[in-house]
């Protein structure tokens, strides 16, 4: 959307807002605005006595977002025990929605060496839950198309339109191997809920720790996949011996709960890294898709950690050994610069 689009939208969800509210006073402040077309405001409430309270307003504009997955997981994922936004009130003809207010204390802004281990324990206890609830047919499967079509933005728009390449028939056999390699991994796991987005970023700190974000595109998929997003966070990088520890108190856990995870954590830990690569790829796509498609530069600084945690998976795992070649022939390609839209 142009600005001129943004305003009459912003516009639009004031007068959705004056009603729902009964004509309450309020103002709005940027909440945040994510890798879609949603935006997010703080809306701020002034009651007599002089005390504020705030909610949060979604504009997620039809017909690029629909709001009805997030009105439906989110009452999935809170009655799974998740601490996540209330719906207070929703119009989703028009893609407007009200809801609790989290707090702007995400977990990025206070990860730290010192922080970390109480964090990330409350992060994953929080996994747990959500995952000790999961059935099937409930979310959609997260099937063998899904998994490749996002790793297909790896060659699409990393490689072809980021590094500029074009690969001939040997590299694409190897990247199709890769593909099928991860997805026969991945679609052997235990399967569950799958927040799909659970990192530093929509993780808030708050009194029920953590509040959860961003939740609308989960589905019923691979155990380790959300673990992965939360410790091989794009975000913030760990030494890979504290990622190990943080993985085997994770396991401990889903085991003791009985969740579908392996007896052996060297299993377990093989298919956390293989899920890993599998997002990273995809995240790598995701990266350069926004740069170039959507003008969203803010992203390509995150792509060294991204490639360091590929790279690391490929060189450890022989099956993966081609794909770190493929990976090395990119060395010295200087990216394009410039967006393609």
């Amino acid at each position: 959307m142009n600005n001129g689009q943004q305003d009459v939208r912003q516009q639009q969800l004031s007068e959705w807002l004056a009603a729902t509210l009964n004509n309450t006073e309020f103002r709005l402040s940027t909440a945040s605005a994510d890798a879609s077309f949603r935006r997010y405001f703080r809306v701020h409430l002034v009651s007599d006595n002089g005390v504020e309270e705030t909610l949060i307003a979604m504009d997620a504009p039809p017909p690029q977002e629909n709001c009805e997955p997030f009105v439906r997981i989110a009452a999935l994922f809170g009655e799974a025990g998740m601490h996540v936004p209330k719906v207070i009130a929703q119009d989703l003809e028009n893609g407007f929605l009200l809801l609790s207010d989290l707090g702007d204390i995400t977990y990025l802004s206070q990860l730290s060496k010192e922080s970390a281990p109480n964090l990330y324990h409350d992060a994953s206890m929080a996994l747990i839950k959500l995952q000790l609830a999961s059935k099937p047919d409930v979310l959609p499967d997260y099937d063998a198309a899904l998994l490749t079509r996002e790793m297909q933005l790896f060659p699409d728009w990393y490689i072809s339109k980021h590094l500029n390449l074009t690969l001939d028939e040997k590299w694409q056999a190897v990247l199709h191997k890769t593909f099928e390699i991860l997805n026969q991994n991945i679609l052997a796991q235990g399967k569950v809920y799958v927040h799909r987005d659970y990192h530093a970023r929509n993780l808030m700190v708050c009194a029920d720790n953590p509040g959860v974000l961003d939740f609308q595109d989960a589905v019923y998929g691979p155990i380790t996949y959300d673990l992965v997003s939360l410790l091989k966070d794009a975000y913030i990088g760990w030494e890979e011996e504290q990622i190990i520890d943080w993985c085997v108190r994770y396991w401990q856990a889903a085991r003791k709960a009985n969740l579908p995870v392996p007896d052996d954590f060297s299993e377990f830990y093989r298919d956390f890294e293989y899920m890993g690569a599998q997002r990273h790829i995809k995240v790598l796509g995701i990266f350069a898709r926004l740069y170039h498609r959507d003008g969203k530069d803010g992203y390509l600084k995150d792509i060294p950690l991204v490639m360091t945690y590929l790279r690391k998976v490929c060189e450890r795992y022989i099956e993966l050994k081609p794909m770190l070649r493929l990976l090395e022939s990119f060395d010295g390609t200087t990216p394009q610069v410039g967006y393609t839209f």
